[in-house]
């Protein structure tokens, strides 16, 4: 009888152990992620060497599990977000990963042009069409449209940007039908799509989709971006600061290891991520020397400052520098001084 209680209560530990290490929260755990040197991702063909380095930051996430959760708990560093804080409304963790990934690609297109016109360099820039990159929950084009999805026609008209497909989106009413012509995957496919009221919006109608265009881009030199799986839009800064150093001959690492974090247009302007406390963390354990950190323009609760609040915490040495541009980034690391 004894034994078979013992078994009873093994049993049953078992389930618990495997329920709480399997059945996924409604929640995400990030933590401080990777620093990852951008000179073996970008290559310029011909591109000058750097005796520092240019890196991104990342924050590691994933769901969490009844464990995970407890351990994040008693973790300083840690942090436990909502999923509806981190995924679109019905969207999984594979439509969020890939749009995640086509939102990076974007992110490299913005520093690859911003860096070449900064440095002087032959670039061209094609419009080919927008780029799905989510799909609301109940509405008729989520059952057409995917992520990652090229729409390249609507009603036979060639669309080239997102701002011309939204434009033409302003025309419609609910109820009407629009004919598009996408790309998926190298196949082409046509469909009609019912417009409809977006929700939370009582007074706009659309398909309900997020879009952006999809940019060709011919340099001269020519370059290769390797980011592996790496998503998001938050390392365009850096992206552009590592390639501008490889097209222009004087080092602006000047043998210093410098990261940050920040998106960045085509204007050169640098916009807030999210995450940055964990990535200053994380750049702290890396030994950098120079964080550059979004400034929006002076905003209170800046990433900037949130990034100073972090080093001190840490009791960092580590220096953060504020911008609000391209421009600012450079200047700064032209005009400092080093030690030596």
């Amino acid at each position: 009888m004894k034994s078979k209680r013992i078994i009873i209560s093994l049993i049953i530990s078992i389930i618990v152990a495997l329920s709480g290490s399997f059945i996924k929260l409604p929640y995400y755990i990030t933590k401080p992620g990777l620093v990852n040197d951008l000179s073996n991702m970008i290559h310029v063909e011909n591109g000058y060497k750097e005796e520092g380095s240019f890196s991104l930051t990342t924050v590691r996430f994933g769901r969490a599990t009844l464990f995970t959760y407890l351990w994040a708990k008693m973790q300083n560093d840690y942090e436990i977000m909502p999923i509806q804080h981190v995924r679109q409304e019905d969207e999984s963790d594979e439509e969020y990963i890939k749009r995640q990934i086509h939102i990076m690609e974007a992110s490299q297109k913005a520093a690859i042009a911003i860096a070449y016109k900064e440095a002087g360099k032959k670039i061209t820039i094609q419009n080919n069409g927008v780029t799905v990159l989510e799909v609301m929950k109940e509405v008729p084009a989520r059952e057409k449209l995917k992520v990652g999805d090229r729409i390249v026609e609507a009603d036979g008209m060639n669309i080239k940007t997102s701002e011309q497909f939204t434009d033409y989106l302003k025309g419609k009413k609910k109820g009407d039908h629009i004919s598009l012509k996408i790309n998926r995957d190298g196949k082409i496919i046509e469909t009609s799509v019912e417009l409809v009221q977006i929700p939370g919006y009582p007074n706009k109608t659309g398909l309900g989709v997020g879009v952006v265009t999809d940019k060709k881009l011919t340099t001269s030199p020519g370059i290769t971006i390797n980011t592996k799986d790496i998503g998001g839009p938050s390392a365009g800064l850096m992206m552009a600061l590592e390639i501008y150093d490889q097209l222009t001959e004087t080092d602006l690492t000047k043998g210093l290891e410098i990261a940050g974090t920040g998106t960045i247009n085509e204007k050169g302007e640098i916009g807030p991520i999210g995450g940055i406390s964990q990535k200053v963390i994380a750049a702290d354990r890396a030994g950098i020397d120079i964080f550059f950190a979004p400034n929006e323009n002076g905003k209170r609760g800046s990433d900037y400052e949130e990034a100073l609040k972090t080093r001190d915490s840490i009791h960092s040495d580590m220096k953060i520098i504020p911008v609000d541009t391209f421009d600012d980034a450079v200047h700064y690391l032209e005009t400092m001084r080093t030690s030596g």
